[in-house]
């Protein structure tokens, strides 16, 4: 009640009709007129008045104004207004009890009349328990006596009005009006109808009566009585009578049907009207009902004799023209469900419908990975999902054993009479069904999928099921379904085999053989039982998921039930799993028996002629890579093992002949691993010496020229893209990848480790004990609370300064008690080898250490939140002598280990680790959270089954110091060798530096395991394809070298890459965004270590949009989730994370003629604060402004004057020139550092300086751009972005950024091998080597580095001219110029500045395309045909509008520089976020402008800050006003962008 407590002169006139004072002339039907038309215009200029001022007002004042006001304005009045209230509550109940009696005694109508109006304008300005129980009690009667008061329809009106309010005031007048018969006497109104108002008022007032009091309504025939003439009402009305009709069905009884059953008629009728409320309301009635009439198959046929089933398909329908709520949707597919399960006119309703076309239409949409960003969406689209599923397992009768007399039941019936029907049922839904399996769905949906699977081969006969089972490979779907593990899904699975095979035996065998299933189901006849046959034959356990629960309610834990219709929470509870402890087993032992039995299949001797081939290859692989480990000398074998590789490939292109499961069985993934590593990855070597990792690099180039060999890489028949698909098909059938869904309710706790602070989801509960070797207090009786999602390494820092603080007394202690002692006992071996100062030094230390912890745990615990977290401690005294050095070192790194940075995730040993963690003997990984770590120690304990309770178990952690041993000379040799060996790489100038990471790093899964073998081929298969221009032209080289041929030009190569979307997983990317939607899931630490494990070592498994989700999480997800933590990083905890509650905005101030400074001014904001900018002397605030604030600072950071980039105006058009020139840019296509000699400081080159502090501010801008979601208009070369990426750059990667220059420096390179080669050939240095018929040294080449005179490559005084001898030193000084030494420290600086917003690390997660897509957004591309889906046309335009359909056609002709401009103008960016223009968001809306000049006169304007453009109706498709030149464009557009921005 909004304008209940206001002057009642001011709030009469504005109120609602139903709450209004009325005359008698407003009462009847026929004196009711219609509101007079209000012209247009009139309303365009009043919706372009208030979208001018509407930005403008709101940016006059700040938000702190806005805050403070709202903050203080409520105190400082606060007891008047009480007094206020209560004073006029004490006059209200004084009228009221007047009006009362003399409504009582009062006899004459018109006296009545007046009363009644005067009750109704009181009661419209009460306030909420103004009207106590007791006098709506007594007000109940008269009320309702005057309702029936048929003579005077004012009197009736007004009387009903004031019930309506009684019920609006207080909550329990619908009670009182029940029980004074209020409700009969409505609805006789009602089905009177007498006069239209009050009819309406009537309904009204049910609609208040039925929130509270359903089942009276029922009861008193009210549903009929609205319905029945409920087309007399316009549309608002009806949407209020229907809402009383939801209400009513609330509370349906069974003793009485036929006080709803015979509203049903109107209420499928109702489904066919425009209004989308009124159709929402009355699906919702008829699915109430419905649930009323399951149980009686009579109420059921009734109810579908209405044509309520027709209605559904079509509401529920792709092509429907109501778009229904989530709720109402996903109710109507379960009326259906429960309709086709309890009536048989349903049932055949549905299939003579072609309800499977609707079904595959719904599936067919189940795309998950696409386009859901809210958890709630999905929440309810695996909700829809499910009820599909459950209306396709009650379309399919239930499989029961036959027995003999027994007779058909009816639907089974019908679905044998009629096999076409089954067919085509079959043939809509087989394919999509597998697809939906295939994408990595929960358990439920799984099991629900195989489950009609089943059914329908179960029904089809044998010629049906072979014509359906041609539309899909279902042996290999099976062998893939059998690596869940699970034990629902493997049953399923053996009784699908067992009805095929028992149709069409001999058609299938083969398939099931060749496929695995053979092989899996002789597994299971005893699991214990090790065949080495394959890997999923290791018995059977429960799959490590526990699965999404579904936002649906009837969602049940075990599968077997999880598809019935009827479920109620009772029968749930008491219901038992129908799998008993050796049902699978007898079942495989059946099917076995039956159908397998013999010699011919024996899967000791059965395997198939393919699998016995490439396992022949896989041996001779394996064999001759281990002989040439033996015998590294040997060069003809590496040349045999590349034509048995060429042997492999070729057999590997028979498309169709290898099944997956032969793939993986034959060991061939393995075997090229093996051969990649030079046998390291079958050793576990980490540590790979130098000449082994050249042999690797040699073999990455030859097996990479074997992949990319012959055709296009993006055609079908490359041997890459093939290998890609295989791999991908079998990683889709043996990854066991859990998905956990924590079913902890959230809930606020408190963390005290490893930093005091709130948090929304619960802690674990840890007891930290010190290892047997470790010395001082044993916390064996602290309890404490740990965040369990932060990482392992975190804790080190709440227990380290403890440790240390400990130390300190103890040193203090003894240092203290040896003064007191015998001076000549200071001769002891241990003081003797110390010196007496040092021993003071370090007592000196420990005792200024002590304090300074014991300072910071006082301000931590000093919050009112914080538990206590020390207990008593006695210090215990260590017999053990103590090296007072090595003390003093650990206390001096106490604030270190505190206050250090960690990083993220790594499986390879932390260096810089203090302590180690013990969970049960077992070391836990320091990159993981303690949550990851527990789950994973949980899941190996217990065998797989991941049902077990994570928070109300106390784990006892035990920890350890990490003593790590102190660098020997041979460290530092093996340090020189790499450094050697770094040169040597530099020097050639074409290594892919992928190795020295790829073969000895961890990831955590077992590597007998085929997946690890899988990933680790991926992996290179990735870096080959990323490296295709790498290769392709080192292949060009040596052919150059060896003389095959003497074309230069030939080494420019176009290499063409398999696209990045070969490489995602599916079924991964799938489990991958359930495990993130999951709502415990408020960091990375929540989700299982394969899921941080995998992003680390292969990102490219996973779709971009999926690893935008993942990076928003892990980079800047704890902003939103982490609470009080920065205040109390100083408390021992790692300050490594960002933490916020929300984000807050913040405005800047800025001048457009120091945009720098301004910038300077917005990267020092807060990074919890996302940045605003509000010009100097300018109106207006916003997106639209901020955004133009970006693209003006990446203007200026283009400079030419500021020396930061590459200049590359010789390689440039003229025109590109001299627009850059005349901008002040620099002249270059992409950017990359400028390189700048490393003999030059900061502190002798004070423009030197300047340019390291304009990197580091650039880094700084781009990570704050990236928090905040703005767009960058940065070209960074792609160079540059590799370089963030940390990747590290060659020769050929210089052609990125200056192509001419790269390829000169190309072509000295195959000069160099060409000469090496020669000299390999003749063992002669005197040879004779042109480049393009010129000599080297006629070339006048000196060591500078060109373009920079100033940058000498080598030593001043050692200055000569290249010449053919030195050429190889010059190009590795020059490639080491430009990409290592000469930009190294700008680099640097760019990733400092970065990480002081968020760590730069977490970018790896993005290939560099990605990254810039990520940054700098889609090229603008406004000539799509898709334009218009993206488009919103509004207040005064349409679609077909005329000025709309020259507007589009001028942006299709414009060429990208106007598009740019005219982004700018729109948005405030000339660049467009990821994902186009379909991604913008406010979404580009275009809106009829008034215009008071002219329509051919005014320009348009914008409001950039919502994508808001008002162009006026211009009378031609070019308005000379606008587009009378390019040049007048630019300008109208320049100025309007400025004086627009946000208008």
């Amino acid at each position: 009640m909004a304008n209940r407590g206001q002057k009642r002169s001011d709030c009469v006139d504005g109120m609602p009709a139903d709450k209004r004072a009325c005359n008698s002339m407003e009462f009847r039907a026929s004196a009711s007129t219609s509101s007079a038309p209000i012209p247009e215009n009139s309303v365009q200029e009043a919706q372009d008045a208030e979208m001018e001022t509407s930005s403008s007002t709101s940016g006059s004042r700040s938000e702190g104004d806005v805050e403070k006001e709202s903050a203080y304005g409520s105190c400082d009045s606060d007891y008047s207004i009480h007094d206020y209230y209560r004073q006029r509550a004490m006059g209200d109940h004084s009228k009221f009890k007047k009006l009362l009696v003399r409504l009582t005694e009062e006899a004459e109508e018109s006296a009545q009349l007046a009363l009644l109006t005067e009750l109704c304008e009181l009661l419209s300005f009460s306030s909420d328990g103004s009207l106590p129980s007791a006098m709506v009690d007594s007000f109940s009667p008269v009320l309702v006596r005057l309702a029936r008061h048929e003579t005077s329809p004012d009197i009736m009106l007004l009387s009903i009005r004031a019930i309506t309010y009684m019920c609006d005031i207080n909550p329990r007048a619908p009670g009182f009006l029940v029980r004074h018969d209020a409700v009969p006497a409505l609805c006789k109104i009602l089905m009177a109808i007498e006069y239209l108002d009050v009819a309406e008022q009537c309904l009204q007032a049910l609609l208040r009566i039925s929130q509270e009091q359903p089942l009276a309504c029922l009861q008193a025939g009210a549903i009929m009585a609205i319905l029945t003439y409920i087309d007399f009402f316009s549309t608002s009305i009806q949407r209020v009578a229907l809402s009383a009709v939801v209400n009513i069905c609330k509370k349906l009884s069974s003793d009485s049907p036929a006080l709803f059953m015979e509203a049903v008629p109107t209420l499928c009728n109702l489904l066919q009207y425009e209004d989308k409320q009124v159709v929402e309301s009355a699906a919702t009635s008829l699915i109430r009902i419905g649930e009323q009439a399951y149980g009686s198959s009579n109420m059921l046929d009734e109810i579908c004799k209405h044509g309520i089933v027709q209605h559904t398909i079509h509401l529920i329908g792709l092509n429907s023209r109501t778009t229904l709520c989530e709720p109402t949707y996903i109710g109507l597919i379960g009326l259906l469900a429960k309709s086709a399960h309890g009536s048989t006119v349903a049932f055949r309703s549905l299939f003579e419908l072609d309800i499977s076309s609707t079904v595959k239409d719904l599936l067919s949409t189940y795309t998950l990975t696409e386009g859901a960003q809210s958890t709630q969406v999905v929440e309810w689209q695996h909700s829809q999902i499910h009820e599909v599923l459950k209306l396709l397992n009650e379309l399919l009768p239930e499989i029961t054993a036959k027995q003999e007399g027994q007779q058909m039941p009816e639907k089974e019936a019908f679905l044998v009479e009629n096999p076409d029907v089954l067919h085509k049922f079959g043939v809509d839904l087989l394919s999509i069904l597998i697809e939906v399996v295939n994408s990595g769905v929960n358990l439920f949906i799984c099991c629900g999928c195989l489950s009609v699977i089943n059914k329908l081969i179960h029904l089809s006969t044998p010629d049906t099921l072979h014509s359906l089972l041609q539309t899909a490979n279902l042996p290999s779907f099976l062998a893939g379904v059998f690596w869940r593990k699970d034990h629902h899904v493997i049953s399923l699975v053996l009784q699908i085999v067992d009805n095929i095979m028992l149709k069409l035996p001999d058609v299938y065998i083969n398939s099931f053989i060749k496929e695995g299933i053979l092989f899996s189901i002789h597994g299971l006849l005893s699991p214990d039982k090790d065949l080495k046959l394959s890997p999923v034959l290791d018995g059977i356990r429960l799959e490590n998921d526990v699965t999404q629960r579904s936002a649906a309610r009837d969602v049940c834990r075990c599968p077997c039930f999880a598809f019935d219709t009827n479920q109620s929470s009772r029968s749930l509870e008491n219901r038992v799993c129908k799998l008993e402890e050796r049902t699978i087993q007898n079942s495989a032992k059946r099917i076995w028996a039956a159908y397998f039995e013999k010699e011919s299949v024996n899967p000791e001797k059965g395997v198939t002629d393919v699998l016995q081939k490439l396992r022949t290859l896989s041996d001779t692989l394996t064999s001759m890579v281990n002989q040439s480990v033996e015998d590294a000398t040997s060069g003809d074998r590496e040349a045999e093992i590349y034509d048995l590789l060429n042997e492999i490939m070729s057999a590997l292109n028979e498309k169709d002949s290898i099944s997956s499961f032969e793939f993986v069985e034959s060991g061939i993934i393995k075997a090229i691993v093996n051969y990649l590593s030079n046998g390291g990855h079958l050793l576990g070597q980490e540590n790979i010496a130098p000449n082994q990792l050249r042999v690797m690099e040699k073999r990455f180039e030859l097996f990479g020229r074997l992949l990319l060999s012959g055709a296009n890489p993006a055609r079908a028949e490359c041997p890459l893209l093939i290998l890609i698909q295989r791999l991908q098909s079998a990683l889709s059938s043996v990854e066991s990848f859990p998905v956990i869904s924590n079913t902890s309710k959230r809930r606020n706790s408190y963390a005290t480790v490893p930093y005091g602070h709130c948090t929304s989801y619960p802690c674990l509960k840890v007891q930290f004990l010190r290892g047997n070797e470790e010395s001082g207090s044993d916390y064996m009786d602290d309890i404490v609370s740990v965040d369990p999602f932060v990482p392992v390494e975190e804790i080190e820092g709440y227990l380290w300064p403890r440790l240390c603080r400990e130390k300190a007394k103890k040193l203090i202690s003894e240092s203290h008690a040896s003064k007191g002692k015998d001076r000549s006992r200071s001769h002891s071996p241990l003081d003797s080898s110390i010196p007496q100062e040092k021993v003071v030094d370090a007592v000196t230390t420990a005792e200024m250490l002590l304090d300074a912890h014991e300072l910071q745990e006082r301000e931590v615990h000093s919050s009112p939140l914080a538990e206590t977290w020390f207990a008593s401690e006695n210090v215990t005294d260590s017999s053990d002598a103590t090296d007072i050095q090595t003390e003093e070192h650990d206390l001096s790194q106490c604030d270190h280990g505190a206050n250090g940075d960690y990083q993220e995730c790594s499986d390879s040993g932390d260096t810089s680790a203090r302590l180690l963690f013990y969970l049960d003997g077992q070391q836990l990984n320091r990159g993981l959270s303690l949550y990851q770590s527990i789950l994973k120690h949980k899941a190996q304990i217990e065998h797989g089954n991941a049902n077990f309770s994570l928070w109300n178990h106390i784990y006892k952690i035990t920890y350890r110091r990490h003593v790590t041993a102190k660098p020997t000379l041979a460290k530092d040799g093996d340090g020189a060798s790499s450094s050697s060996l770094s040169y040597k790489r530099a020097t050639s100038g074409w290594y892919t530096p992928v190795f020295s990471h790829m073969f000895g790093s961890k990831v955590g899964f077992e590597k007998m395991d085929p997946t690890h073998d899988i990933l680790t081929l991926m992996r290179c298969l990735d870096e080959i394809n990323r490296s295709r221009f790498h290769l392709v032209s080192r292949e060009k080289t040596c052919a150059f070298a060896q003389g095959k041929t003497d074309d230069l030009d030939g080494l420019n190569v176009v290499a063409c890459e398999v696209p990045q979307t070969e490489f995602v997983n599916k079924k991964l990317t799938e489990k991958l965004e359930q495990q993130m939607r999951v709502p415990m899931v408020v960091s990375v630490g929540a989700m299982p270590a394969w899921c941080t494990q995998l992003m680390a070592w292969c990102p490219f498994l996973f779709s971009f949009e999926a690893r935008c989700k993942y990076f928003h999480l892990a980079a800047l997800g704890q902003l939103q989730n982490q609470t009080n933590a920065a205040s109390h990083s100083n408390s021992g905890g790692s300050n490594g994370r960002h933490h916020q509650n929300n984000t807050p905005r913040r405005k800047i101030l800025v001048h457009r003629d120091k945009i720098l400074e301004s910038a300077v001014q917005m990267v020092q904001v807060s990074s919890r604060q996302s940045v605003e900018v509000e010009y100097n002397e300018e109106v207006g605030t916003g997106l639209g402004p901020t955004l133009e604030f970006y693209t003006l600072v990446c203007r200026e950071f283009q400079k030419r004057n500021l020396c930061m980039w590459r200049d590359n105006s010789l390689s440039l058009n003229g025109t590109a020139v001299s627009e850059a020139e005349d901008l002040g840019l620099v002249s270059t296509v992409e950017l990359f550092p400028r390189p700048w000699s490393p003999l030059l400081n900061t502190s002798s080159s004070p423009e030197y300086s300047e340019v390291i502090k304009r990197f580091t501010l650039l880094g700084q801008v781009v990570a704050k751009a990236l928090q905040d979601g703005r767009v960058l208009d940065l070209p960074f070369s792609r160079a540059f972005y590799k370089l963030i990426l940390e990747k590290v750059l060659t020769l050929y990667d210089i052609q990125s950024f200056d192509p001419a220059f790269g390829k000169a420096l190309s072509e000295f390179q195959a000069v160099v091998e060409r000469k090496e080669y020669l000299r390999s050939l003749c063992g002669s240095d005197n040879l004779d080597v042109c480049l393009r018929n010129t000599k080297i040294e006629d070339l006048c080449l000196d060591f500078t580095l060109p373009g920079y005179p100033d940058y000498a490559l080598i030593s001043e005084f050692d200055s000569k001219m290249v010449n053919l001898s030195n050429l190889d030193e010059y190009v590795a000084l020059m490639v080491d110029a430009m990409t290592n030494s000469g930009i190294a420290k700008q680099v640097e600086a760019f990733k400092s500045g970065f990480d002081k917003v968020f760590p730069i690390r977490h970018l790896k997660v993005f290939t560099e395309e990605e990254l810039e897509r990520l940054l700098c957004g889609e090229h603008v591309l406004l000539n799509s045909d898709k334009l218009l889906d993206h488009i919103k046309f509004d207040h005064g335009y349409t679609i077909s509008s005329p000025p709309i359909i020259n507007l589009l056609a001028i942006l299709k002709e414009f060429d990208p520089a106007k598009q740019r401009a005219f982004l700018q103008f729109v948005t405030g960016s000339p660049r467009l976020p990821a994902g186009g223009l379909a991604s913008l968001n406010p979404k580009l809306t275009i809106v009829r402008k008034h215009c008071s000049n002219g329509i051919d006169v005014d320009l348009p304007s914008v409001m950039t800050c919502a994508n808001y453009l008002k162009l006026p109706p211009y009378s031609s498709k070019v308005p000379p006003v606008l587009f009378s030149s390019t040049y007048q464009y630019h300008v109208s557009f320049a100025l309007l962008v400025r004086r627009h921005g946000c208008f």
